[in-house]
């Protein structure tokens, strides 16, 4: 029973386990501590973004998270596992676009797509392939060598290898960089239709437009720094 005048209490709605959790991460080059004990978390379906001045550390953040660099000290878990870049689980569920990605030079942008898509069996990696570079506007560009690409078109194409790979974790590295107007638009409903498909996205970002419109919560390095 209850007591009169009072509300019976709500049960508990149970909290959604974090996909990502990074705590008390830190880096140092030599004697400088460019990270100190940074705690995040991001959930499917969420979007974390990072907020820095230049040299605050976003980009050295997400390359320790994704195993790219290796932290002084500190954990970073995806769905309870120690990110290891060579776990075949950990390169399944999180896609990245850093800003120093490498491209097959060999291969054409076609060519690399098919063979992103391919070697995570992805089924019908040919219609995938074809959907997403007419998304991206690279189908002029489809038999071109990476090296011959612009700096936007470069951009586009790192984009479009995380989009025919499966994941459950985004990580991006200003994502919106050397894109024009309409691609910046392309990618912020992209990334929209990314967190409703349940996806998780961590992403560092000058741009305030896309930001506000992506990300649910907002992690400002320069409040963090050592």
């Amino acid at each position: 029973m209850t007591t009169p005048g009072k509300q019976p209490k709500k049960p508990k709605t149970p909290k959604t386990p974090p996909l990502l959790r990074v705590h008390g991460l830190r880096k140092k080059f030599g004697d400088v501590e460019v990270l100190s004990g940074v705690d995040l978390t991001v959930t499917a379906g969420k979007a974390l973004a990072l907020r820095g001045r230049n040299g605050a550390g976003k980009s050295t953040l997400l390359r320790c998270i994704t195993g790219v660099d290796a932290p002084t000290g500190g954990t970073v878990e995806l769905d309870g596992l120690p990110v290891d870049e060579r776990s075949v689980t950990i390169r399944r569920d999180l896609a990245i676009v850093l800003d120093d990605m490498d491209f097959f030079p060999d291969l054409s942008v076609v060519e690399h797509l098919d063979l992103f898509a391919r070697a995570h069996g992805v089924p019908d990696a040919e219609a995938l392939v074809d959907d997403v570079l007419h998304e991206v506007r690279l189908v002029g560009q489809a038999a071109q060598l990476p090296g011959t690409l612009s700096s936007g078109q470069k951009r586009r194409l790192a984009l479009a290898s995380a989009f025919v790979r499966p994941r459950r974790l985004l990580v991006l590295d200003e994502p919106e960089a050397r894109l024009d107007q309409a691609g910046l638009e392309w990618l912020t409903e992209r990334l929209l239709r990314e967190k409703a498909d349940g996806l998780g996205i961590l992403l560092a970002s000058h741009d305030p437009d896309l930001v506000a419109a992506v990300a649910d919560r907002v992690l400002d390095l320069d409040e963090l720094s050592p």
